[in-house]
Order: C-alpha cells, then structure tokens, then sequence
C-alpha cells in the first residue's frame, strides 16, 4: 500500500505543478494584453493581497535590481571629500547643516572646519586640545563671535566722542539704515564673487600634498599670488560698492564691524612632509627577489626616486609602465636596476633573463630602447646595473649591445668577491668621477648593514612574510622600518672603509687626471703604464686566491656537518646509547660525507697549484678532473628533498634527535645556522664556481694553454648548474600543488609558475543591456595560478582554527584551460563594476575583478604575454 500511495502523491503533484504552470503563462498573456494603467491597477491589487513575508520578499528583489539613486553623500563618500564639501559653508551654514542628523552634526563640528575660520579673525585657543577632545574650535569661535564690542556709529560717538556737531534723532535714524543698506549691497556682491570663485577654485586646498604638488607644475608666480588675487578683488568689490554711495556730509569717527573677504583656499589636512619635486632625479629598479629588500629601500638616499617591483608575474611592458608612471614625463639623471643575476645575464624578470642570447629579441630591445629616457651621456646621464657583468666576456658583450642600443653609458661592477652580493662593493666599470655608484643611491652603512644580514634574512623574512601578509598588510611598513632602525643603529659604530683602498683609489684618480695633461712628467706615465701592467697580470692571481680562499671556507662548513652531527651520532650508535637509528644516519648523512671527501681532495689539488703560482699555471685541469667526480653531488641532490623529510620526521618522532638538535643547532660553531642551513651549501658553491670560471676566463689570454681547459670546465660545472636548478624547480612545483585540494596532475616537464593573482568573481544579469549599464552579482573568490602553457582557475577559501590567528587558505580546483584556446576580454568602467574582464574558455567563461587599476594591468600584460608565447609554441 505505501508505495502505490507515494506514486500517487507524486502524481497528484505534478498534475497541480503543470496546472499552476499553464495559469502562470494564462496571466502572462492577460498581462501583455493590458494598457501601462490597467497594468498598475492588477499590481496594486496583488500587492494589497500579498502577505508581510511576500511583501519583504519585493522590496529586496527591488533593491537588488534597482540601486538606490538618492543617498546621504556623507555615508557614501569618504570622510575627507564630505570635509572638503562642508569646507566652503560659512559658520552660520554649518551650524545649520549639524541640526540635519547626528552624523552630519559629526562631521561639521570637526576642528579641521572651523580652526581656518577662527584663524582668519586672530582667533586662538589658549590651550592645546587633548587627542580625545572634540569641538574646541567651534566652541571657541562661539565664544569669541558672541563677545564682540560691535558698536554703531551712533554708539561710538557717544563713547569716543566726535568732532561734529550731535544729530537729531531722525538723522540717527537714517543713518543706521544707510549702514544697514550699505551692509546688504555688501553680502550680495561678496556671495556673487564666491560663486565665481566656486567656479575656477582648485580641485585640493591649501596645504595638501596635492596643492603643493600642482604649485610645482604652475608658473612660479601664479600659485602663490592665487589667494592675494582673490582677497584682492573682494576688496574691489568693496571698495566699488561704497563708491556708488551717496557721500555723507558729516563723518564720524567710527568703530565697526570689519568685512572680511571670502578665504579661496581653506586648509582641511596639513602635511607638514615637503614633496620634492625635481626635473633630473635619479631612479632606482628594485627586484623583490632581493633578500631583505625593505632593508635596501631604507638605504636610499632622499632625492632618488626607488620603484619596488614584482619579480614573479610582471612583464617588461608592465615595468617600463611602472617607470614612466615616476618619472611622470621627466628624463632620469641616471637608472639603477638592482636586480638578481650572474657575470653572464641579468634575471630581471621571471622567465626573462637577459643575456646574449635574447638582447637582441623585439620585446627585449623594445624594452631597452624605452628604457632610454636617460641624460645623454655629455650630460652625465648613465645607467648603473648592479650584476657583475664586466667579469665575462658573455657579460660584456652584453654590455656592447646595450650601449650600441641606447647610446647610453652602463656601469657594472668588475665582481672580484665571492658571497651573497658583495660583487656589488667591488670596482666598477665605466666613469666613477661622483665615487662608486653606490654613494649615488644608498647610504653606504645601511648598505654594509643589509651585506651582513642579507644571508639571514633572506630566510627568516620568507616565513616572516607568509605569516603576516594576512592580518599585518597595513603595519608591514612600520614594523619593517623599525627592524631596519634596529639592525642599523646597532652597527653604527663599525668602520665604513678602509682607509688604504680609499687612498690608492685616490692616488689612481690623480694619476690618471695627469695622462690627460700635455706636460706630465715622465715619472707619472712610467707610474700609470706600471699600474696598468700590474692590474692585468694581478686579476688572474686575485680570482684564484679567491677561489682557493672560497673553497677554504666551503670544505669548513663540510666538516663543520661531519664534527658537529656526524661524529656525535656514530659515536652514540657505537655506546648503545643510540639518538638515530643507523638507516637513517646513512640516509641523512652519507651524500654529505661523501662529497666532503671529494672537495677536500679539490682543495689539496688547489692549494699545491697555488703553491707555485705565475701566471703560467693552469687551473682548467683541475676543475675538469673535478667535474669527472659529481657523481657524488649527484646522489646528494637526488636524495634532497628524502633528507629534509627523514630530518623532520625524526625531530618529531624521537626527543632525543630534538634535543640534539635543540643543542647544536644555530651555535658559534655552526656559524649561526641549523642543519638544514648547511645542507644548503652545495647548491650555493657551484654558482660561485660558474662565476669564478667565468672571471677566470675573462682575465686569460686567448694563447693561454690553460684558456680550452677552462671553457670545457665551465661547460660541464654549467650543465650540472642547470640540472641543479631542475631538481630545485621540481621540489618547487611538488610543494605548490601539495596546497591544492582536488587538484589535477600539473607536474608535467618544463611547467613553471609564473604568477598568481587572486580575484573576485561577478555574474551578470541579463547580457542584452548595454554594457555601462549591465548589473553585476559577487558570486565567489577565486585564485588564477598562471603557468607557461595554463592557466589554473581555483576556488579559494579562508578558515580560522581555535586559538590561531593565522587563517589557513585552502584552494580547490575548478578548471584548467590552455593558454592558446583561452581569450581574455576587458570590461569597461561603469559605476556598477571595476577593473573586470572575462576569461572565456572553450565551455565556460569567467567575469573576473580585481581591486587594484595597477595589478590588473600587470595580471593582464602577464596573462597575454603567456598566451602570445603559447600560441607560437603550438
């Protein structure tokens, strides 16, 4: 019996959802058929009809659809436009305007309103307000205006006494309505003259960034007379007005109430910040690969204009937009690119290192070419790129191009110095009559400050970052500048230079100054000529001291691993004491042991050669016979990621290893760093060994026997530094999708992520209205993971867990769609959307916003780029 009678039940339902169905269209067609009065009379009678429930439900489907046109400007404005609109009211209007309702009484009573006004009488108030303290100023304007000896002239003759003769009493009479005539004509030509000064008044007041910023643009005169001009010609008016008066007989001397012309520029906020702005400033390109590059930005000079740029997701077109919007039409005195990269190429972007290669590339040399809006070098215009370029012959072929590009100077560092960014202090390249470049941009300590440090915290600020980017956006600037204070007061004290190297710079500057004279003497040339011979026999002898001094430094580091963990693990093993199984020594440890052996024999071969050195000993050979051995190294990188894993699953499985590690870690013998710190060493030298081979190279003759050995050495470290940078982008890559719930398998070969942009999701209505007219609906966020062949389109969630601050951010896969089949449309501005446009796939499309005009061009220009690379490539 249930189930024929649930099978009835649906069948009766169905019968009565077809039924209401077909009168729903029956009405529908009525309704068509009716005149717009008729139309109106049957709402009404369903609207009286309807229920509160049914009547709520209406007036929300109103306010979806149909925005609301007449709002108070006060809650929908920010609070200091509404200011600058309350601003041009008299006194007696504001005080009319804070009877309209507790928000405007607010807003008008604010002593950023009335203290030009009490200004403008002499008005002050004999105390300083309290921070919390509200409507001094117009309580003190009150008191003032109502206690003011206002005296007619009627009265002052009678106080002050006259020299004429006393009037009648129908004379006093007219006088006092001449003055109240006079008086009249006198408000009605000033509020005429406001409203033509309403009219041509400046967008910003007096004392904002913006005035002062406009005045810079203005004629030297025009912008500080603006205010005289216009207390001027209410004077005038004033004056004119009395003119057309009938002259009085009897004239009385007279105290009275005096006319103040109408202020043109008011004073809402004061900046006390002066806004420099110069016609030849010096401009600075800052990665953000930098480590510590907040550091970097506090180390720059006042005058130099720095521009902060993304290295991952930009293009070369978003950042020539990001230099021109700074220099704002000027020309640059000189540009320094402060950027990440080697003696060979510049890593100026992701996926864009410029080097010999691709200088020659249409967006490239666009790029360069754009980049011109430099001094000529005759007037001392250059650009400072601080990578050591000038250390290979890649490098300064690189730099050939450029120059025979632009016809711009390029200075770069010769980087005779091995370690994190200390190429940067060493000699330059190209013309240095105004000191190293350095001095040009930053400030020399802050900078030794940041060198020191760079190492730390290039790692500390990456946990740093992620962890208070969510809650901390708005105090990230406040908080950096206080630990950069910190850091840099703390080493105030330490020497700058030294004393020598100044010196002989100094004594090689004047040598050179007398070259150029017609009558230098015989010694100065003999000194000259020595020097020269001398820097070209020593440059070879430096670079390999300072490989040998380096690879010193790198074995210690080794052993620092084997005396510090690898002893004191065995040696438990061996007592029965054991802190780590012997597996997971083997697995951790063995590579490491392994390859300490290998350099030490690298470094015994080094130190004999360097034993005997001249400038015919050969260095190639050994680095070949060394590159014959990676096979070590080999099985270090493959089991790379095995051994971070083992290391935390062991300190969080066995006390004894945490507390072991609790102890050596991060000590003066380690040199401050953990373990997982050390292991970080190899992956480092073999980028100083490229270098090294490459200045090696530069600095050896062509006929050098050592010269073929050294170009097969640095082939072979060159692909084993490639190979090394695959295993790293592959760890990468795994790490990224691990984040990913529900996600497809994007870990294909040469897949790299170029940028990711979080953006909101709109629908439309109704596609049939214009566009300035179409309303748009906030469905969800979404978060776009742009790959050089895909773009990945997830759905991006936030969660807090109990008793953490930090919220959790979880992605949840909703499409893939390859670049060449993906079409991306702009959306214009209306007041309805912002910075939108459409991600059309070949099944489905995406209305996408984003909050920043900025960011969207640069999404945009990113997103394209990779669309127009990934149709060249199918």
């Amino acid at each position: 019996w249930f189930p024929s009678y649930t099978g009835f039940a649906i069948w009766k339902y169905s019968v009565s959802f077809q039924l209401f169905e077909e009168r729903v269209s029956l009405i529908t067609h009525w309704f068509d058929l009716w005149t717009d009065t008729q139309r109106k009379q049957f709402l009404h009678t369903m609207l009286m009809r309807c229920s509160k429930s049914q009547l709520k439900f209406t007036q929300n489907w109103f306010a979806e659809r149909i925005p609301v046109t007449k709002v108070d400007f006060t809650r929908v404005l920010p609070r200091f436009i509404s200011l600058y609109i309350f601003s041009f009211l008299s006194p007696r209007e504001l005080c009319a305007a804070a009877q309209v309702n507790w928000h405007w009484k607010f807003i008008t009573e604010q002593d950023c309103l009335w203290v030009p006004k009490c200004v403008t009488f002499g008005w002050f108030l004999p105390y300083t307000p309290a921070d919390n303290e509200y409507c001094a100023w117009k309580q003190h304007y009150i008191a003032c205006a109502t206690s003011l000896d206002y005296f007619t002239p009627r009265e002052a003759t009678e106080i002050y006494g006259t020299l004429n003769e006393p009037k009648a009493e129908n004379e006093e009479q007219g006088e006092r309505l001449r003055e109240k005539w006079l008086r009249k004509i006198i408000r009605e030509r000033l509020a005429l003259h406001k409203k033509e000064l309403f009219k041509a008044r400046l967008p910003w007041m007096s004392g904002t960034w913006s005035s002062r910023f406009l005045k810079s643009r203005l004629q030297p005169g025009q912008a500080q007379t603006f205010q005289d001009r216009a207390r001027l010609q209410a004077k005038q008016l004033v004056l004119a007005s009395l003119k057309t008066l009938p002259k009085r007989k009897n004239v009385t001397r007279s105290r009275s109430y005096p006319v103040l012309p109408y202020k043109h520029c008011q004073r809402v906020y004061q900046n006390h910040s002066s806004f420099a702005y110069t016609l030849e400033p010096y401009l600075v390109l800052i990665s953000s690969r930098i480590p510590a590059y907040e550091m970097v930005l506090d180390s720059i000079k006042p005058g130099v204009i720095p521009v902060l740029y993304e290295h991952c997701g930009m293009t070369l077109e978003s950042l020539i937009f990001y230099i021109e919007k700074a220099l704002d039409g000027r020309k640059a005195k000189s540009i320094g690119i402060f950027s990440d990269g080697d003696s060979r190429e510049i890593n100026l972007l992701q996926g864009c290192r410029i080097s010999i290669e691709n200088i020659l590339s249409p967006e490239v040399r666009e790029f360069w070419e754009k980049l011109g809006c430099v001094m000529s070098p005759e007037e001392g215009g250059h650009v400072d790129i601080f990578v050591p370029l000038a250390a290979s012959e890649a490098g300064m072929e690189v730099l050939s191009q450029l120059t025979q590009l632009t016809g711009v100077l390029f200075r770069t560092p010769t980087g005779i110095a091995t370690g994190s960014y200390q190429h940067i202090l060493s000699e330059w390249l190209g013309n240095q009559k105004d000191g190293p470049p350095t001095s040009t941009y930053f400030t020399e300590v802050k900078l030794q400050t940041w060198f020191r440090l760079t190492e730390l915290l290039e790692e500390a600020l990456k946990s740093v970052r992620k962890q208070m980017r969510p809650y901390l956006s708005e105090l990230q600037k406040s908080i950096s500048d206080r630990i950069i204070g910190q850091f840099t007061f703390d080493a105030m004290s330490r020497a700058k230079v030294h004393t020598n190297r100044e010196t002989a710079r100094t004594f090689t500057d004047g040598l050179t100054e007398l070259s150029k004279r017609s009558h230098v003497s015989k010694i100065a040339r003999f000194l000259i000529d020595k020097k020269l011979q001398k820097d070209t026999a020593d440059r070879r002898t430096r670079f390999a001291r300072e490989l040998l001094t380096s690879e010193k430094n790198y074995v210690h580091m080794l052993e620092t691993v084997r005396d510090v963990y690898v002893i004191p693990l065995k040696a438990a093993l061996a007592s029965n004491r054991a802190i780590l199984s012997h597996a997971n020594v083997q697995i951790i440890f063995s590579d490491i042991v392994d390859a300490l052996q290998l350099n030490r024999k690298f470094l015994n071969d080094l130190t004999e050669r360097l034993q005997e050195w001249s400038p015919s000993q050969c260095l190639g050979e050994i680095f070949t016979q060394f590159g014959w051995q990676l096979q070590t190294y080999t099985n270090f990188f493959n089991n790379y990621t095995v051994i971070l894993k083992t290391i935390d699953m062991c300190r969080e499985t066995i006390p004894l290893f945490r507390a072991f590690l609790k102890r050596h870690d991060k000590t003066v013998i380690t040199n401050m760093m953990s373990l997982q710190e050390l292991l970080l060493c190899p992956s480092k030298r073999f980028e100083e060994y490229l270098s090294l081979l490459y200045a090696l190279r530069l600095h050896t003759p062509s006929e050098h026997a050592d010269r073929e050995d050294l170009t097969a050495a640095i082939k072979m470290i060159k692909q084993y530094k490639e190979y090394i940078d695959q295993v790293c982008h592959h760890s990468s890559l795994c790490s990224l999708l691990s984040v990913w719930y529900s996600c497809l398998v994007l870990g294909e070969a040469n897949r790299y992520l170029i940028r990711v942009q979080d953006v909101s999701q709109f629908s439309c209505y109704s596609e049939e209205i214009c566009v300035s007219f179409r309303l748009y609906e906030h469905i969800s966020d979404l978060s776009l993971f742009l790959f050089n062949d895909a773009l990945v389109i997830s759905n991006r969630s936030i969660s807090y867990a109990p008793f953490e601050r930090t919220p959790k951010t979880t992605y949840q896969f909703l499409a893939s769609v390859a670049l060449h089949r993906l079409v991306v449309e702009d959306i214009p501005h209306s007041k309805y959307i912002k910075n939108a446009f459409i991600l059309q796939g070949p099944k489905r499309q995406w209305i996408c916003s984003i909050e920043d005009e900025d960011d969207k061009f640069t999404w945009l220009s990113a997103l394209q780029s990779a669309i127009n690379c990934s149709i060249e490539k199918n």
